[in-house]
């Protein structure tokens, strides 16, 4: 069996941010018969714009669209900003909802992360993605979440997640999104 390929998005755009380190952490510690793969253009998305949303998008959207499209499954962290997602994932998002009911997130696989350096980790933000995802009707990972809290101490100054149940549990999520993408193809199989 060929690796599942996971596409790992980032809510992030700060340059230390944990939530890209918590990507780069399920990238080196993916099971077997992963491969993780880090989106890094989510700040050359352009804002949302209808009119531009054509046969033809700018070359920024239609990269991402492909990018998931042709991914197995999505790994998604992100920050809580204001008891939400950050308005740069939302804007890739909405680009990528569309068109509705037919874009490259219609019955995509994903899973959820996301860290903060709060007690609360990100349960707030990741809700409000769970809500988006019901629209785009994508096949969600509802076990285990990964709300990372006090992400100042999981992580050493260089970025890297140094603490073990967190990174067991970032496995735990790829596992179980390796078994929603296998749930779905025999779905889609059948």
């Amino acid at each position: 069996m060929s690796e599942l390929k996971i596409l790992a998005i980032s809510g992030s755009l700060r340059t230390q941010s944990h939530n890209s380190a918590l990507l780069r952490a399920a990238q080196k510690f993916a099971p077997d018969g992963f491969a993780v793969e880090i989106y890094e253009a989510l700040r050359e998305i352009p804002p949302y714009d209808q009119d531009q949303d054509t046969d033809t998008p700018p070359a920024a959207v239609a990269e991402l669209r492909r990018r998931i499209t042709e991914a197995d499954g999505l790994l998604i962290a992100t920050p809580e900003y204001n008891y939400g997602i950050p308005g740069v994932l939302k804007n890739a998002l909405d680009w990528a909802s569309r068109p509705s009911g037919h874009s490259s997130l219609n019955r995509k696989p994903i899973a959820l992360a996301g860290t903060a350096m709060s007690n609360f980790g990100t349960v707030r933000a990741q809700l409000a993605l769970r809500q988006m995802f019901l629209w785009t009707d994508s096949q969600l990972v509802t076990k285990p979440e990964v709300h990372v809290f006090r992400s100042q101490d999981r992580f050493d100054q260089a970025g890297n997640l140094t603490d073990e149940a967190t990174i067991s549990l970032l496995q735990d999520l790829l596992l179980a999104l390796g078994n929603k993408i296998r749930s779905s193809r025999t779905h889609a199989a059948a």
